[in-house]
């Protein structure tokens, strides 16, 4: 049987896809990961059958009604070479809902060409001519914010996960966002996190968060000899990078259990991720990505440096069902304050009751 799969599109993901040319599947959706997420709901409210897709950690609470629970159907010992805490952040109330494929988390690539002293924290970035970018929509722009609040000592979840976007941190790294976006280009509230590798690899930009896996894209640009990896900038308080997993996942609609668990356990092998990692991703398997060997000296500064930050950095989202309605909101009201349309004061109050409503309302 043909096995029908949805997979997430982009540089950074698409060069592990020729291994489905040993197998007999068909794409059904090939995008970009907010036009994925939107495809595959429509799709499996209506019941359509997809056997297996790529998706996110940070998703699988919202998406657990409709994917099969893996811990029966995979084998254990191939979950043992993963690491432990993409394997934990897959889970949601102690079920196996997807498998990872690799971490993400952003590190700061710089043109030194054009900067001569290097911002550490946001507020060196405020004070500096640095043209940073970042995205300005989506997911993308919601963990940016996320990021310099907690970085200020800030929080928008309290200990029992109620949002409690309304403080001063919230606010603050509104107008930040505001300022640098103004000094950066006047398009970028309509950049998602493609864009934002384009401005820095065609000059537009002098500096900007990147994920692993823009690596490929950066170590063969024309700019490769003059693009250096720093530590993600920090705030006041502390070093934050919104992270997570990209994963793997079999909906309740697979028509095809034992075929898509074949083709899992493929996904989930050593020589799969150690072909993930060649374009480089930070892949799940241990002991793969022990085997990664940098290319060059900057090479070996950026796994370095992104080893550092997921071990020392990583922030991630509370695990409620409903939380990826309050980030669409979240990132749609802060792309409103970069366009001059709300006030950053509006923007936090607008958010912190739209996240009541929805947490309140129904499952959460």
């Amino acid at each position: 049987m043909t096995l029908r799969i949805a997979l997430v599109g982009g540089p950074m993901y698409d060069h592990l896809y020729s291994i489905f040319d040993e197998y007999d599947v068909e794409v059904i959706v090939h995008a970009d990961h907010p036009t994925l997420n939107r495809k595959v709901t429509e799709m499996l409210a209506a019941g359509e059958r997809i056997d297996l897709l790529s998706t996110h950690s940070k998703y699988a609470p919202s998406q657990a009604s409709w994917l099969q629970p893996l811990d029966s159907l995979v084998d254990k010992p191939a979950v043992d070479e993963l690491a432990p805490l993409a394997v934990d952040l897959c889970r949601y109330r102690q079920q196996l809902l997807t498998i990872p494929r690799l971490i993400d988390v952003r590190i700061m690539w710089l043109r030194s060409d054009r900067v001569a002293l290097v911002p550490t924290t946001w507020d060196d970035l405020m004070n500096s001519p640095v043209k940073f970018g970042f995205p300005g929509k989506e997911s993308g722009l919601f963990g940016t914010f996320y990021e310099m609040v907690v970085g200020a000592g800030g929080r928008i979840f309290d200990d029992e996960e109620r949002p409690c976007f309304i403080s001063d941190e919230s606010i603050q790294a509104i107008e930040m966002l505001i300022a640098l976006a103004q000094q950066t280009d006047s398009d970028l509230p309509n950049w998602h996190y493609d864009q934002v590798d384009v401005a820095l690899l065609n000059g537009t930009t002098d500096a900007s968060g990147a994920w692993p896996g823009a690596w490929g894209a950066i170590h063969s640009s024309k700019f490769a000899q003059v693009l250096r990896p720093y530590r993600y900038p920090s705030g006041a308080k502390r070093w934050a990078s919104y992270a997570g997993c990209h994963a793997w996942g079999i909906p309740t609609t697979c028509g095809d259990i034992d075929g898509a668990t074949a083709l899992l356990h493929r996904l989930m092998s050593a020589e799969v991720h150690s072909l993930d990692a060649s374009g480089g991703n930070m892949c799940a398997n241990v002991e793969a990505l022990s085997q990664v060997a940098p290319v060059n000296d900057i090479d070996q500064q950026r796994l370095a440096i992104t080893r550092e930050t997921i071990n020392q950095a990583m922030i991630t989202y509370p695990s409620r069902v409903r939380f990826p309605e309050v980030e669409d909101a979240g990132w749609m009201l802060i792309n409103e304050t970069l366009r001059g349309l709300r006030s950053p004061q509006d923007a936090i109050h607008t958010m912190q009751t739209v996240a009541e409503k929805v947490l309140t309302t129904g499952k959460n």
